[in-house]
């Protein structure tokens, strides 16, 4: 295999895609409880940009099986992030099983991203208005 091969897509930059029952009623979501408004829109799609990354909404008539997480935001005051968003009207995920457990919505997972020079994770998951599974991440440094 050349090295071409191994590293086509080292170099490309990553889009989520979320599907979206109703687009209206996700633009509302993403507009009241998250503070997010689209930097461009096409018939059936919402284009978003955090931090110079983008993910789009899409209008699709399957729906998301909400089983793991499809996107996440890396925040520094998870905390914050989680009482803010609370207040807005967010519910966060509460779990409970061996080896995993949030503790008022946030988890602390241990020996995620050494790469990042982190120790471990603090998480908080969470539903957009389509059944869509995101998440919240702080590095435990």
């Amino acid at each position: 295999m050349s090295s071409y091969a191994s590293d086509v897509l080292s170099g490309a930059r990553v889009a989520t895609r979320l599907p979206a029952r109703d687009l209206d009623r996700a633009r509302r979501f993403y507009a009241e409880k998250l503070g997010l408004f689209p930097v461009d829109e096409r018939p059936g799609g919402l284009l978003y940009r955090c931090a110079g990354v983008d993910f789009v909404v899409f209008r699709s008539t399957g729906a998301s099986p909400g089983t793991f997480t499809q996107m996440a935001f890396e925040v520094d005051d998870i905390e914050g992030v989680v009482t803010e968003l609370r207040r807005r009207g967010v519910v966060f995920e509460e779990v409970d099983v061996p080896g995993f457990r949030t503790r008022d919505g946030i988890a602390e997972v241990q020996g995620n991203y050494p790469s990042k020079g982190a120790r471990g994770e603090r998480g908080a998951w969470f539903r957009d208005s389509e059944g869509n599974l995101l998440g919240l991440g702080e590095l435990i440094l």
